[in-house]
Protein backbone atom coordinates (compact mmCIF):
# COMPACT_ATOMS: atom_id res chain seq x y z
CA UNK A 1 0.00 0.00 0.00
CA UNK A 2 0.90 3.44 -0.68
CA UNK A 3 2.28 5.66 1.89
CA UNK A 4 2.22 9.37 2.82
CA UNK A 5 4.72 10.83 4.70
CA UNK A 6 4.12 14.57 6.28
CA UNK A 7 7.56 16.18 6.56
CA UNK A 8 6.38 18.73 9.22
CA UNK A 9 5.46 15.62 11.46
CA UNK A 10 8.92 14.48 12.37
CA UNK A 11 7.96 12.67 8.64
CA UNK A 12 5.49 11.08 10.11
CA UNK A 13 4.52 7.82 7.85
CA UNK A 14 1.53 6.68 7.12
CA UNK A 15 -0.38 3.85 5.16
CA UNK A 16 -3.11 4.42 3.22
CA UNK A 17 -5.37 1.65 2.07
CA UNK A 18 -7.07 1.73 -1.67
CA UNK A 19 -9.72 3.68 -2.12
CA UNK A 20 -8.94 5.48 1.68
CA UNK A 21 -8.86 9.43 1.84
CA UNK A 22 -5.41 10.78 3.01
CA UNK A 23 -7.66 12.46 5.96
CA UNK A 24 -9.41 8.89 6.89
CA UNK A 25 -5.84 7.65 6.96
CA UNK A 26 -4.17 10.22 8.94
CA UNK A 27 -6.92 9.93 11.36
CA UNK A 28 -6.67 5.97 11.97
CA UNK A 29 -3.15 6.49 12.25
CA UNK A 30 -3.75 8.65 15.07
CA UNK A 31 -2.62 11.81 13.50
CA UNK A 32 -5.22 15.08 14.45
CA UNK A 33 -5.47 17.07 11.25
CA UNK A 34 -7.64 19.98 10.56
CA UNK A 35 -10.84 20.06 8.51
CA UNK A 36 -13.53 22.33 9.68
CA UNK A 37 -15.97 21.34 7.41
CA UNK A 38 -16.37 17.80 8.62
CA UNK A 39 -14.18 16.58 5.80
CA UNK A 40 -17.38 17.08 3.07
CA UNK A 41 -14.87 19.09 0.57
CA UNK A 42 -16.84 22.35 1.59
CA UNK A 43 -13.57 23.87 2.65
CA UNK A 44 -9.76 24.15 2.27
CA UNK A 45 -8.72 24.06 5.59
CA UNK A 46 -7.60 20.14 5.15
CA UNK A 47 -5.65 20.87 2.63
CA UNK A 48 -1.74 19.30 2.29
CA UNK A 49 1.38 20.70 0.63
CA UNK A 50 2.35 17.99 -1.39
CA UNK A 51 6.32 18.32 -1.97
CA UNK A 52 6.62 15.30 -3.93
CA UNK A 53 4.31 12.17 -5.73
CA UNK A 54 1.85 14.12 -7.14
CA UNK A 55 1.77 11.99 -9.72
CA UNK A 56 0.70 8.92 -7.43
CA UNK A 57 -2.78 10.74 -6.46
CA UNK A 58 -6.25 10.01 -8.18
CA UNK A 59 -7.47 12.81 -10.05
CA UNK A 60 -8.86 15.87 -8.53
CA UNK A 61 -12.53 15.97 -7.55
CA UNK A 62 -14.95 17.77 -8.45
CA UNK A 63 -14.86 19.62 -4.93
CA UNK A 64 -10.89 20.12 -5.56
CA UNK A 65 -11.62 21.54 -9.19
CA UNK A 66 -13.77 24.17 -8.20
CA UNK A 67 -11.06 25.06 -5.42
CA UNK A 68 -8.19 24.97 -7.86
CA UNK A 69 -10.20 27.41 -10.29
CA UNK A 70 -11.18 30.07 -7.67
CA UNK A 71 -7.71 30.24 -6.83
CA UNK A 72 -8.17 28.43 -2.90
CA UNK A 73 -6.06 25.48 -3.81
CA UNK A 74 -2.88 25.69 -5.53
CA UNK A 75 -1.22 23.42 -7.95
CA UNK A 76 0.67 21.54 -5.42
CA UNK A 77 -1.91 21.08 -3.01
CA UNK A 78 -4.63 18.75 -2.38
CA UNK A 79 -7.63 18.41 -0.06
CA UNK A 80 -6.83 15.00 2.14
CA UNK A 81 -11.02 14.90 2.59
CA UNK A 82 -10.87 14.03 -1.00
CA UNK A 83 -7.44 13.01 -2.28
CA UNK A 84 -6.70 9.08 -2.81
CA UNK A 85 -2.96 7.78 -3.10
CA UNK A 86 -3.39 5.01 -5.88
CA UNK A 87 -0.19 4.26 -7.40
CA UNK A 88 2.61 5.30 -4.84
CA UNK A 89 4.10 7.07 -2.11
CA UNK A 90 4.04 10.59 -1.87
CA UNK A 91 5.53 13.55 0.70
CA UNK A 92 3.71 16.42 2.37
CA UNK A 93 3.57 19.28 4.25
CA UNK A 94 0.79 20.60 6.93
CA UNK A 95 0.29 24.50 5.80
CA UNK A 96 1.42 26.97 8.29
CA UNK A 97 -2.06 28.21 8.33
CA UNK A 98 -3.92 25.28 9.47
CA UNK A 99 -1.38 24.13 11.91
CA UNK A 100 -3.15 22.90 15.64
CA UNK A 101 -2.03 24.17 18.34
CA UNK A 102 -1.82 21.25 20.33
CA UNK A 103 0.24 19.17 17.76
CA UNK A 104 4.10 19.35 17.71
CA UNK A 105 5.50 20.12 14.45
CA UNK A 106 8.74 20.28 13.07
CA UNK A 107 10.49 22.23 10.79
Amino acid sequence: MPNITVQNLHDCEVEVAPGQTLLKALQAAGIDWMHACGGKGRCTTCRIIVQEGMEHFGPLTAAEERYRSNGRLKTNERLTCQCTLVTGDAIGRVPRQTMLPHMKYSS
